[in-house]
């Protein structure tokens, strides 16, 4: 009896060991299979990049969504690292910025952003400056706030419903106030880029139209996929430095 228990034991443990290891190459299959190819992507591409079955995918992730979703929150939660590394390690408001746009780009998370990042709008009005006639009266940037605020993240940005909904937190009848396709730590990415893009437009380096959406633009399409990764690397890298370039601001005259 003992010695049936102690082997099933044994049995157990690379069990558990073989499932911890097929989820991480399915978690690193779907990041480069969505990376490469858009999250439009069929599970079975993830499956045979992780090799593995699909049925193996799916019962770690029960539908396409989910994987989806836990990718791009690892991404976002990645971003929002980076530009509070910058933002904390930068003094100079330029530096800090195109630090975090050139880490962010080099690690190609901007291939994995959740859609509704990049639906951020462009209009948000930049700091000291008046809300055009009829436009809400929460269109100014407002002072920076220690946390993300729901109403504060959606106007300083121009945020879509669906950000200012995951924003927002528990609803009244206390239970989650987000869409079930929104992935989570979006407004805290928004807030810590939100600051990057303030301080850098108030120092006079950045022009005073860009907003957070356009930085979030520059992410995502500054790392193009391509075949070849030395030719990736290198397009790239110029395809940045040009980017940079567009965002900064130009002497008067």
């Amino acid at each position: 009896m003992g010695m049936g228990g102690d082997a099933a034991a044994g049995r157990s443990t690379p069990l558990r060991v073989d499932a911890q290891r097929n989820l991480e190459h399915v978690l690193r299959a779907a990041r480069e299979v969505f990376g490469e190819l858009g999250y439009g992507a069929p599970m079975e591409d993830v499956a045979r990049r992780a090799r593995v079955g699909v049925g193996t995918v799916y019962r770690r992730f029960p539908s396409k969504d989910v994987l989806v979703r836990r990718i791009a929150e690892e991404e976002t939660s990645r971003l929002t690292e980076q530009a509070r590394t910058a933002l904390g390690q930068e003094e100079d408001p330029w530096s800090a910025l195109s630090r975090f746009l050139r880490t962010s780009v080099a690690s190609g998370a901007g291939r994995l952003l959740p859609p509704s990042v990049l639906r951020v709008g462009t209009g948000a009005v930049p700091a000291g400056e008046q809300a055009p006639e009829g436009a809400a009266a929460g269109a100014r940037v407002p002072q920076q706030r220690p946390a993300p605020d729901a109403d504060d993240v959606a106007a300083r940005y121009g945020a879509p419903d669906e950000v200012r909904a995951d924003a927002a937190g528990p609803a009244q009848d206390g239970g989650p106030h987000e869409r079930a396709d929104e992935p989570g730590g979006v407004p805290a990415l928004l807030d810590v880029v939100g600051r990057l893009v303030e301080r850098a437009r108030s120092a006079g380096a950045l022009r005073t139209d860009v907003t957070v959406g356009d930085v979030l633009l520059v992410i995502a399409t500054g790392a193009p996929a391509l075949p070849d990764p030395g030719h990736q690397q290198a397009a790239s890298a110029r395809l940045l430095e040009i980017l940079l370039e567009g965002l900064r601001s130009r002497p008067a005259g």
